[in-house]
């Protein structure tokens, strides 16, 4: 994952700032803060990543393709333009049965419910 942050005050088009490599996850991040994290993922066909579990709420919304998501044992289907929100504490996993891209948006502003 690339950490240094895209330019501020200068335009972009989100879907364009990761490229699909192939057998690889890309990501890059948009705006990291002590507070919370922007980052874009690129996922090739047949890649997948983890199951795991966040302390906070992280957003994920589907900017290009189809992503398959589980959370807490229960599959998701998302296409482009639609997104879910992944609660804290909970297990999830990101398979790609195909190429999508998502912007994942994680606001650390403790632990609410």
């Amino acid at each position: 994952m690339d950490n240094k942050e895209l330019d501020k005050e200068k335009s972009h088009i989100i879907i364009e700032i990761v490229e699909y490599i192939p057998n690889a996850v890309l990501s890059k991040t948009i705006i990291k803060r002590l507070t919370g994290n922007i980052t874009v993922s690129a996922f090739d066909a047949g890649e997948e990543l983890e199951e795991k579990s966040s302390p906070f709420d992280n957003y994920i919304q589907i900017i290009d393709g189809t992503a398959e998501i589980i959370i807490k044992k229960k599959k998701y289907k998302l296409k482009k333009g639609e997104g879910i929100i992944i609660p804290a504490h909970s297990t999830h996993c990101f398979n790609a049965n195909e190429q999508f891209k998502m912007i994942s948006t994680v606001i650390k502003s403790g632990y609410e419910d």
